[in-house]
C-alpha cells in the first residue's frame, strides 16, 4: 500500500485557493455531513471543542468517502499531543499560538522520526495503515503539513523568522486573538485589525509562504483572498447551527 497522499498540501504550495470550513460540534454525523458539503478542507478543532484522539480519529474516519481534506487544530504544541494525532493518521496539522522560530522549529521535529525530529516510532498504527504502508517511517514526513497559526504581536514581530523555518507550510492568521491582543477584543472587523491582517497576509506572501485564516464574513473572506490568502476558512459550525436555527425560531414565533 502506498503512502497516502495530502491533496491540501499539494494545492497550497501550488497556489490554488482552498476553501474550509471550522468544524467543532465534535460529531462523526456532523462531520460526515460537512466533509460532503463540497469544502477543500474541513477543520476539525481540539484547542476549543472538546475533541481528544478517539474522537477526533472517529471524525477522520467519517470523513474517508470525501475528497475533502481533514486539517486538525491540536490543543498545544506539545510533542505527546502531536505524536497522538500523527498516529491515528492527521496528515496536516494547525498549531496555535506559535511566537518565536523556536516554537516553530519544535512543532516540525515533533512530526518528523529521528535524526530528523523526535517523533516516536510506531509499528503499526492508523497512519501507516496499521503497518501496510511500505516504508512509513521514511517517507511520511512528505505528506506531514504543518500549519502555524500567528495571533499575537510577539508573532508578528517573528512573522519572517518563522515563515523561513524549514517544515513550515504555512502562516495562519488567528484573527480573534490578534485582536484581542490589540486591543480590539471581540472586534475583529475593525478598521486597524482588517489593514493590518492585509498587511500581514501580505508580509506571510512577500516572505514565500502560504498564508490562511477564517472568517465568516463574506466581504472579509474576500478581501483577504485577494490579498493573498490561499486557505480560507469561511464559517464555523456552531455559529451557523445558532444563527439559523434562531433565525427560524423567529420567524414562528413572530
Amino acid at each position: 500500500m502506498d503512502l497516502p497522499q495530502n491533496p491540501f498540501k499539494r494545492a497550497i504550495y501550488a497556489g490554488q485557493q482552498q476553501i474550509g470550513f471550522w468544524n467543532s460540534m465534535v460529531s462523526t454525523t456532523a462531520t460526515e455531513i460537512l466533509a460532503g458539503s463540497g469544502f477543500d478542507w474541513l477543520l476539525i478543532d481540539a484547542e476549543h471543542a472538546p475533541n481528544e484522539p478517539a474522537s477526533l480519529m472517529a471524525q477522520l474516519q467519517a470523513m474517508m468517502e470525501n475528497t475533502t481534506h481533514p486539517v486538525v487544530r491540536v490543543p498545544e504544541n506539545d510533542p505527546i499531543v502531536l505524536k497522538r494525532c500523527l498516529d491515528i493518521g492527521t496528515q496536516t496539522f494547525l498549531i496555535p499560538m506559535v511566537e518565536t522560530v523556536e516554537q516553530a522549529e519544535a512543532a516540525v521535529a515533533a512530526t518528523r522520526f529521528p535524526p530528523n525530529g523526535i517523533r516516536g516510532f510506531a509499528g503499526a498504527s492508523r497512519a501507516s495503515r496499521y503497518g501496510r504502508v511500505a516504508n512509513y517511517h521514511a517517507r511520511a514526513h512528505e505528506e506531514i503539513c504543518i500549519l502555524v497559526q500567528i495571533e499575537t504581536m510577539q508573532g508578528l514581530d517573528n512573522l519572517e523568522a518563522i515563515a523561513a523555518v524549514p517544515g513550515i507550510d504555512g502562516l495562519f492568521i488567528g484573527p480573534g486573538d490578534l485582536s484581542a491582543d490589540m486591543g480590539h477584543l471581540g472586534n475583529q472587523g475593525h478598521d486597524d485589525v482588517v489593514a493590518l491582517i492585509e498587511k500581514t497576509i501580505k508580509r506571510i506572501v512577500a516572505a514565500g509562504n502560504r498564508a490562511g485564516i477564517l472568517t465568516p464574513d463574506e466581504t472579509l473572506a474576500r478581501r483577504y483572498m485577494a490579498a493573498g490568502c490561499v486557505y480560507t476558512a469561511v464559517g464555523i459550525d456552531t455559529g451557523l447551527l445558532a444563527r439559523q436555527t434562531e433565525a427560524i425560531a423567529r420567524k414562528y414565533k413572530a
